[in-house]
Order: structure tokens, then sequence, then C-alpha cells
């Protein structure tokens, strides 16, 4: 005897369906490309003046893009490693920033970019890396990674059929 399609299996995230979970995905999933963007900005600007770090911020892009693919398909475990690496981008940001200032005297080459525009940029990526690292705990404690097998029919009626994964009941006997 077969189960009938009422008594299907699926799983669904609960976690994942409220408005501030949600929010807190689009957040995480911002800051990281702008980060990135900014980080890029600064990398291609600054080039000749990088002495050596263009590897590292290329590393920090392609990373943070990476990470903000993995947040946009609800991964939880990405999340602190996006806070670990954004206090170590931040603290360089933070110790960076000064210098590029420091280059807008006579006697210095100027890089591709204006040196006053990307020390703005370098200062502006501290406080995005302390927003980055907020919100990205915040959302890692929501718990999306929570499962919960519930009938089609449940899900339907809670969650309007969003199920991650679909798969049917043992038959009845």
């Amino acid at each position: 005897m077969e189960a009938h399609s009422s008594d299907d299996i699926v799983i669904v995230h609960p976690n994942r369906h409220g408005a501030q979970a949600k929010a807190m995905k689009a957040a995480v999933f911002f800051l990281l490309v702008a980060s990135a963007v900014i980080t890029a900005i600064i990398t291609i600007g600054g080039w000749s003046k990088l002495e050596g770090a263009q590897m590292w911020a290329i590393f920090f892009i392609v990373i943070y893009l990476v990470m903000a693919y993995l947040v946009s398909k609800w991964n939880r475990g990405i999340l602190p490693v996006a806070a670990g690496l954004a206090i170590l981008l931040g603290v360089v940001a933070l110790v960076a920033a000064p210098a590029w200032f420091d280059r807008d005297k006579v006697g210095f080459v100027d890089p591709a970019l204006p040196p006053d525009i990307l020390g703005l940029l370098t200062a502006i990526l501290v406080p995005a890396q302390i927003l980055l690292i907020a919100f990205s705990m915040r959302a890692f404690s929501q718990k999306w990674n929570i499962e919960a097998e519930v009938t089609r029919e449940e899900a339907d009626r809670r969650y309007g059929g969003r199920s991650s994964a679909r798969r049917e009941a043992a038959p009845a006997s």
C-alpha cells in the first residue's frame, strides 16, 4: 500500500522564513559585497603603491565574494569565518588609512586614484567591517540550519510549501 501524497514528508527550515532572518541575510550579503567592491577600488586605484599587498587584497576580494554567495544560499557556517576575516581586514584598514592620507604631500608619486580618495575608502572599510562582524554574529545566532520534518500539507499551511528537500514517507503497513 502506497502512502498518500498528503503523507509526504518534507524538510523545512523554520528559522529562515521570518523577516528578521531575511533582513540579516541581506545585510550580511550587502556588507560582504560592498567590502569586496571597496577593497577592489582601493587595490586597483593604488596598485603601484601597495608594495606586495596586492595578492592579499585579491585574496580578500575573492573570499568575500565567495562568502557572499554562500550567505545567499543560507550557509550559516560561513558567518563566523566572515566575522573573523572582517576583524583582520578592519585592523589592516585602520592601520593603512593614515598612510594614504600621508601620501598627499609634495615628493610622493600619486597612484591611479588620488591618495585622499584611497584614504577615505580605506577609512570607510573600518566601520563596514565592524558592521559585518555585528551582523554576521547576529545572523549566526538565528540558527538558519535548524530543520524540521513536517508533512507537505503542514509545510503548505505554515510556510507556503517552501522546503529544501523532499522525500516520501515510508509505505504504511
